[in-house]
C-alpha cells in the first residue's frame, strides 16, 4: 500500500512539472529561436511597426517559425491581413506544430468568417495540446466561440 501512495504522488509531480511549462507557452520560445524578447515587448506594448522593423531584420540572420509567427501577428494586428497570413503559412511550414502560428492564423480566419477553418486549427491543437490542452488552444477556442455567438 505504501507503494502506491509513493507511485501516485510521483504521478502527480510529474504531471504537475509538465503542466507548468504550457502554461506561458505563447509568449515562450520554441526550439533553437533567437531572442525574441524585445519584438514581444514592442508587440505587448501595440507597436507593431517597431516589431515588424525588427522582425525583418532578424528574418535575414534567423529564418524560424517564431519569427514567422510573430511578424505575421504584428502584420495582422496592423490590418495587413493578406501578408499576414503568408507569415502563418511559412510559420506552419517550417513547423506544422507550431502552436503559436496555429492560433493566430486560427484567429485570422475567425477575423475573416472562415470559422470552419479556424476550427481545423483547433483541431490540430487539440491533439498537439493532449491531454493538458495550452493557452493557444484556449483562447482560439474562445475567439471561435464568441464569433458564433456574434453572428
Amino acid at each position: 500500500m505504501p507503494n502506491l501512495v509513493l507511485r501516485r504522488t510521483f504521478a502527480c509531480l510529474i504531471g504537475a512539472a509538465t503542466i507548468a511549462p504550457a502554461a506561458n507557452a505563447d509568449m515562450g520560445s520554441t526550439k533553437n529561436a533567437p531572442d525574441l524578447s524585445a519584438v514581444r515587448a514592442a508587440i505587448k506594448a501595440k507597436n507593431y511597426a517597431a516589431a515588424l522593423a525588427q522582425l525583418k531584420v532578424i528574418e535575414v540572420t534567423s529564418p524560424h517559425p517564431d519569427v514567422y509567427s510573430l511578424t505575421g501577428f504584428a502584420l495582422r494586428k496592423s490590418g495587413d491581413r493578406t501578408q499576414a497570413m503568408t507569415y502563418y503559412r511559412k510559420a506552419l511550414d517550417a513547423d506544422p506544430t507550431h502552436k503559436g502560428a496555429l492560433e493566430y492564423q486560427g484567429e485570422l480566419y475567425v477575423e475573416i468568417g472562415q470559422i470552419d477553418k479556424a476550427k481545423e486549427n483547433l483541431a490540430k491543437l487539440h491533439k498537439i495540446c493532449w491531454p493538458f490542452g495550452c493557452e493557444e488552444q484556449e483562447d482560439l477556442k474562445e475567439d471561435i466561440e464568441h464569433a458564433s455567438k456574434a453572428k
